[in-house]
């Protein structure tokens, strides 16, 4: 018989102050093979194969095992220390009460109550106004090693006393055992600790109950004992990976029986919020589309585009380092809070009040926009955290917050929290999460190699809707910007190289100018500009001299011309006089020899015959 805390069903020590008095007046022990299996009720959901199931509670966790852990059966959530075991299973009894109506158990074999209650309180937990309202009991139950003496048989009916009054007392659902390990940790043979931990695992069913048990990882092994995966309907395996001196958390559903799960590896975080797990398989290629245009920000980039960004679109800007990526960024934040929506601004490598500084020399002030809460900004550096837990976060943000636009400045900078490789799955993740949600998202990112083999560090031209490249070319001993439109999938758009001039009224778009030796700008540009502006002038004061002496002439000929037909018209006026001249004349004559006529008829008429 094995004597211990556990097999009277007391603790040595002073009583714990939230510990509950339950060695006076328990109930006896229930029969082993009275198996009285409740029905789902109330929150428990039952999947398609009839499985039941307890929701948790857990941002994504319930999304990747298909509506939680499975009800009226024993959960194994195993990992070493520090991955967040005991965590996630107050966080279980807690959702459970607050959430789902469902009162559990905790019973500590390591943690004081008052210590347990202390520590999940940095959470938002209050497990005290749930001990007091009656949704929940702790226990902890002392375990001295050294008062435990083997004599060949495990008795741990004084457990199951202890935890069945806690059980009725408040009629709980759910239960929480924290750690196994100390529950056997002076037992030494493998077959005894086999039965007797199968038959804990099988008392926990005949209650009906959805009980959580935690275990610390062995060697080679998901737990030290080797044994309790085998006998749990669900393993969770937690991990604390320390890469490059950034650490990551992770979770994996190693088995569950009768229902589908997902299986691959999921970062999960730890704050003052909470636990949020990031489902990846939930990611994919099966969402909404729109048709709605919205402004870039930028007036000539958004006439280039023939109205703007789809809305729910990814677009990347990138370039080399001042080309103005991050006032693309702004333009587009700026617009967006302007017509009253709420936008995110990931600041991977400045503060807030620095970008907010710097904008406002070019005219964008996003003050008014943070003050009205229409624009925040969440600045962090790549280096605090792991990729995943930068992806976790931006996910829990944006649930949270629901905005219509995301600024990721810059997507590069994740470089110093991970491979290559493991910042292009990440920032997939992310596009297909905020595609999902149909948020428009703006990236920036560092580009190096020519405008004809322009390269990303993490190699994400693809992946996006509209890539807009910002090139600083060098010429005449200067560096001027240009812009390149090298995409956008699904409207027509410009294909011409644009002068990006950053001013003091914000961003403007110029056409390029081709002189006789190519496309010039800056400087080199205005050269050519006054040299043609000088030609046009010349040509024009030629014209000018050239159209006053053909004045000159035309005057010189016209004033010939009116003395000729002057003289024409003198000529003519002689002529018509010496026709009239001419005619009197005549006249004068044939009446002369009318009346000449007449008077010798007269004559002849008087003479004698």
């Amino acid at each position: 018989m094995l004597r211990s805390a556990v097999g009277t069903g007391r603790a040595k020590g002073p009583p714990d102050k939230f510990a509950a008095e339950l060695t006076d007046g328990a109930p006896p022990a229930r029969g082993f093979r009275d198996r009285r299996i409740m029905k789902p009720q109330g929150s428990r959901a039952v999947a398609a194969q009839g499985i039941a199931k307890a929701p948790t509670g857990i941002k994504g966790l319930d999304e990747l095992t298909n509506g939680g852990l499975p009800a009226g059966r024993p959960t194994l959530i195993c990992g070493a220390a520090g991955c967040g075991k005991t965590l996630f299973a107050v966080t279980f009894l807690r959702n459970g009460a607050v959430k789902y109506g469902e009162p559990g158990v905790f019973m500590s074999f390591e943690e004081r109550a008052g210590d347990l209650v202390n520590n999940v309180a940095s959470l938002g937990y209050d497990l005290g106004d749930l001990i007091d309202s009656g949704k929940l009991k702790i226990d902890h139950v002392r375990i001295d090693r050294g008062e435990i003496e083997e004599t060949g048989e495990y008795d741990l009916e004084g457990l199951f006393i202890r935890l069945g009054h806690a059980i009725d007392s408040i009629g709980a659902k759910r239960v929480v055992l924290d750690t196994i390990e100390s529950l056997f940790s002076g037992l030494s043979n493998t077959a005894i600790l086999r039965s007797e931990l199968r038959r804990l695992f099988e008392w926990l069913k005949d209650k009906g109950v959805t009980a959580v048990i935690t275990g610390e990882r062995g060697d080679g092994a998901l737990t030290r004992q080797g044994l309790e995966e085998y006998v749990s309907d669900c393993v969770i395996l937690l991990d604390n990976r320390v890469t490059d001196q950034l650490v990551t958390r992770r979770l994996r559903v190693v088995k569950y029986r009768g229902s589908s799960h997902g299986s691959n590896e999921y970062p999960f975080l730890i704050d003052d919020q909470g636990i949020s797990v990031l489902p990846v398989t939930s990611t994919g290629l099966n969402h909404d589309v729109s048709d709605e245009r919205i402004s870039s920000g930028i007036p000539d980039l958004d006439q280039m585009l023939g109205g703007g960004y789809f809305r729910g679109s990814t677009v990347l800007v990138s370039g080399m380092a001042g080309a103005g990526k991050t006032s693309a960024g702004a333009h587009f934040a700026l617009a967006a809070a302007q017509r009253g929506e709420r936008v995110i601004f990931f600041a991977l490598e400045e503060s807030p009040q620095q970008i907010i500084r710097n904008m406002r020399s070019i005219g964008l002030d996003l003050q008014p926009a943070v003050d009205k809460g229409t624009l925040r900004f969440l600045a962090n550096r790549p280096s605090l955290y792991g990729l995943e837990t930068h992806l976790a976060r931006m996910h829990r943000e944006v649930e949270e917050i629901e905005p219509a636009a995301v600024v990721v400045d810059p997507l590069s900078s994740l470089l110093a929290a991970g491979t290559t490789g493991d910042v292009h799955a990440m920032v997939l993740r992310l596009i297909d999460f905020l595609k999902a949600r149909g948020v428009t998202a703006v990236m920036s990112n560092l580009t190096h190699g020519n405008v004809e083999n322009a390269l990303t560090d993490i190699q994400v031209s693809s992946l996006i809707d509209t890539w807009l490249l910002l090139y600083n070319r060098e010429a005449n001993g200067e560096h001027n910007r240009q812009l390149y439109l090298i995409k956008s999938r699904g409207m027509a758009h410009s294909n011409q190289v644009r002068e990006f001039h950053i001013t003091n009224d914000g961003v403007r778009l110029r056409d390029m100018y081709v002189g006789p030796e190519g496309v010039l700008t800056g400087t080199a540009r205005l050269q050519q500009e006054a040299r043609d502006e000088a030609e046009r002038t010349s040509r024009g004061q030629e014209l000018e001299h050239k159209t006053r002496e053909f004045e000159r002439v035309r005057r010189q000929i016209t004033g010939q011309i009116d003395e000729l037909a002057a003289q024409l018209a003198e000529r003519e006026a002689e002529l018509r006089l010496l026709k009239s001249e001419g005619t009197t004349r005549e006249t004068r004559i044939v009446d002369n020899r009318t009346k000449m006529g007449k008077q010798r008829g007269t004559e002849r008429k008087r003479a004698p015959a």
